[in-house]
């Protein structure tokens, strides 16, 4: 995506800088051109950190869509260089730029579903229920699969895993390993299978009821 006519816009953050912070008014997003951004949100008395965004990744978009307040707060984690949009300049860029405004749009529709089922996810108290729920929304996104069966393939890995649900590797690995010895779950080098994956959803809807 060619967005140097948009240099103007750049801004550079330092290590451990906080962009925004969560509840803030909010007008503008970012779309990072190098650097890494921690977004972290206060769930109960617990920070947790709900995604790490690379290059080319964008954050802050809902201040543009829904006028509302900050969701979570955005930190770097090295030297970032961002563009950053705000409502005035967003305009100019989807009006002048069609092919840019529709990739931008396709981005933004995946990421309000990522932070929304993503805060699902962590909004879980049971720590298996997290990792079987990462396994439903990887399994919402896939294409070209058959339905009918109970059998999920997931070209993902235990730290991919971890990641989504928000835990330390070392413990998505151990609630992998009892997945495993209940014959649930099999662990491959390039892939995870979940044996059923509707027995998942059942799990994670008993577990969801109770909060």
């Amino acid at each position: 995506m060619d967005l140097s006519a948009f240099s103007r816009f750049a801004r550079t953050f330092q290590p451990g800088e906080m962009i925004f912070s969560e509840f803030e008014p909010g007008d503008t997003f970012y779309l990072i051109q190098s650097g890494r951004v921690e977004l972290v949100k206060i769930i109960g008395d617990i920070e947790k950190t709900l995604d790490i965004l690379q290059p080319s990744e964008m954050f802050g978009e809902m201040a543009i869509l829904e006028n509302s307040p900050r969701s979570a707060t955005a930190i770097a984690l090295d030297v970032v260089k961002v563009l950053e949009f705000n409502r005035q300049n967003f305009e100019i860029l989807m009006l002048g730029n069609p092919q840019i405004a529709l990739k931008l749009l396709k981005m933004f529709t995946k990421r309000i579903y990522d932070q929304k089922r993503r805060f699902m996810i962590l909004t879980l108290d049971d720590d298996q229920a997290k990792i079987a729920d990462v396994f439903l929304m990887l399994d919402e996104t896939q294409t070209n699969i058959d339905r009918a069966t109970e059998r999920r393939e997931f070209k993902t890995t235990v730290d991919d895993i971890a990641h989504w649900a928000g835990m330390s590797v070392s413990q998505a690995r151990e609630i992998l390993n009892h997945f495993v010895n209940q014959r649930r779950v099999e662990i491959f080098s390039d892939k995870i299978v979940v044996k059923n994956i509707n027995d998942f959803s059942r799990f994670v809807n008993s577990r969801r009821k109770k909060l």
